[in-house]
């Protein structure tokens, strides 16, 4: 079992969760708020005005519980299908070494 975390910018979160529920591999997905602090560079692609002005990027954080080998292929058709994304996303994959219900 892999965990897929993206990072996206908040623009973005319609059209990726469009995307990722139509893909049979994903059975769930969770959206968390965040914001993107640090030193900003002109070219930092989540950049926005809006953002330049008010000092920070409102982002979301995706995580998705992947079975191994579904990763690679839910990855190629985010970049692929999901308009808007490019240049907009970071994403990591973690190994799982457990997982349930409480």
């Amino acid at each position: 079992m892999k965990h897929l975390i993206l990072i996206i910018h908040s623009n973005v979160q319609q059209a990726l969760a469009d995307q990722l529920r139509s893909l049979e591999q994903v059975s769930g997905f969770t959206f968390c708020k965040v914001e993107g602090h640090g030193v900003q560079v002109e070219n930092d692609p989540f950049l926005s005005a809006r953002d330049k002005v008010v000092g920070y990027t409102p982002r979301v954080r995706v995580d998705i519980m992947l079975e191994d080998g579904d990763v690679d292929m839910v990855l190629d058709t985010i970049r692929s299908k999901t308009q808007g994304l490019a240049g907009r996303c970071i994403y990591w994959v973690t190994a799982v070494e457990k997982n349930g219900h409480l």
